[in-house]
């Protein structure tokens, strides 16, 4: 079975607690055991801490990658942003030992170390490259016949130079681990946009966030999706949030809900109801 330490982040629990109770129960049934990182911190927000200080970013990703460590395993997260913050920061920390000689250095006044061992992981590359398509389909149980737009978002294929996933220009993982569900992914043009929240636009410039947030909802709503697919929970307060304003109504689900579905988890269970636009299986 494999084993990951489960990074949670902020927006899941504290905006959507269906995503993690969706990810609980679809690894359960996959076959991966997720273990509680314990006194986890904010990952740090790459857009917003790495731009004011690089060595408060390094260090506090440390401090989060030291408790992965200390239990020997690599960590998982279900937020593209939190994936590409202790991405980045566990690549030159691990590889870059005068990096991680001085983030230790802050880790020493709180009684820790990071040894530069640990690996981090997405949800989506786990199922992708791990579980594999076909294992997934044999534990559907509720097939779906939905039209989806797939949301890859900024930070879970680029920067692709160091994460290698696949053609961060035209991917296909969340399109085909979609429609091992059942649902068909709907092509559109600029598949691959930002939401518009990231680096802090949207607390700083939200209306310029809603500008790109509209763009995507045109282009989805012209490919005739009737969801809105994503794999960031940051994305997902993006698109849910904005969509009153901006005179849409797409649902927006995380790709764990969408497992969920598929595999017999109920509107309760799937934490819907915490959806502001309205969610109607």
């Amino acid at each position: 079975m494999a084993k990951y330490a489960f990074f949670l982040g902020c927006i899941a629990p504290l905006r959507y607690p269906g995503l993690e109770k969706s990810t609980r129960v679809v690894c359960e049934k996959l076959g991966i055991e997720l273990v509680d990182l314990d006194d986890a911190g904010c990952c740090p927000a790459p857009g917003v801490i790495k731009s004011f200080s690089k060595d408060t970013w390094l260090a506090s990703a440390a401090r989060n990658l030291a408790l992965a460590e200390k239990q020997g395993l690599p960590i998982v997260t279900i937020c593209n942003g939190c994936y590409g913050s202790l991405f980045e920061a566990a690549h030159e920390l691990n590889n870059h030992p005068e990096v991680l000689a001085k983030a230790n250095g802050f880790l020493k006044e709180i009684g820790m170390e990071y040894k530069g061992t640990t690996e981090v992981r997405h949800f989506a590359e786990v199922l992708y490259k791990e579980i594999g398509i076909d294992a997934i389909k044999a534990k559907v149980t509720n097939p779906v016949s939905y039209k989806v737009a797939t949301f890859y978002g900024c930070h879970f294929l680029k920067p692709s130079d160091i994460k290698q996933l696949e053609d961060p220009e035209a991917p296909r993982i969340l399109d085909d681990l979609v429609e091992a569900t059942g649902a068909t992914s709907a092509p559109r043009k600029q598949k691959t946009l930002c939401c518009g929240a990231g680096g802090g636009v949207r607390a700083a410039f939200g209306d310029v966030a809603k500008e790109f947030t509209r763009t995507n909802l045109e282009n989805m709503k012209e490919s005739g999706a009737e969801f809105i697919v994503d794999v960031c929970p940051f994305c997902h307060l993006q698109f849910d949030s904005t969509q009153k304003d901006l005179g849409f109504s797409i649902p927006v689900i995380h790709l764990s809900q969408l497992f969920g579905i598929a595999m017999g988890m109920d509107e309760k269970e799937l934490g819907l109801s915490a959806h502001i636009v309205p969610v109607k299986l």
